[in-house]
């Protein structure tokens, strides 16, 4: 059956694994790097050795927020704050979302392809490692990539 949509593949969730881990080094923690697919099931998934189980479930939920309302976490935190348009959304997907930065969305053209959550840092560096492995996709394999996560 073919899907009719655009979806990374897992050469995508590979290519963007291999250079979070790489990105990760200088941080000299054990990340878990999760990559979903457009549909938010799991494309690939790494645990740096020792890395907290914990963190490897906030890494697959992070990327699963991220695809399921098509923006970075660290957006959806700012919305979620007390008064703000999407406060309680952390109560969403079952208990599955995270309101936390480290989930990205992989955005061509407006269409969510999927997404990469990271868990095991700082926000800022979960982040910074997500980021890392955004940049691992080629500009123009699919249209226009783009991060779905604002610049500032």
């Amino acid at each position: 059956m073919n899907n009719p949509y655009k979806t990374l593949s897992l050469t995508d969730a590979k290519a963007m694994s291999q250079a979070a881990e790489a990105f990760a080094l200088q941080f000299g923690l054990p990340f878990s790097v999760a990559i979903v697919d457009s549909g938010g099931h799991l494309l690939h998934f790494t645990r740096g050795d020792g890395g907290a189980v914990g963190c490897a479930d906030l890494a697959i939920n992070k990327a699963y927020t991220a695809v399921a309302f098509g923006q970075s976490t660290a957006d959806l935190a700012l919305l979620a704050q007390p008064g703000a348009p999407l406060f309680g959304i952390q109560h969403s997907l079952n208990g599955r979302a995270v309101i936390f930065g480290g989930g990205v969305p992989v955005l061509s053209n407006g269409n969510v392809m999927g997404a990469i959550g990271v868990s095991a840092g700082t926000v800022e560096q979960d982040v910074a490692v997500a980021m890392a492995a955004m940049a691992a996709l080629e500009t123009g394999a699919a249209d226009a990539w783009s991060t779905g996560h604002s610049p500032d």
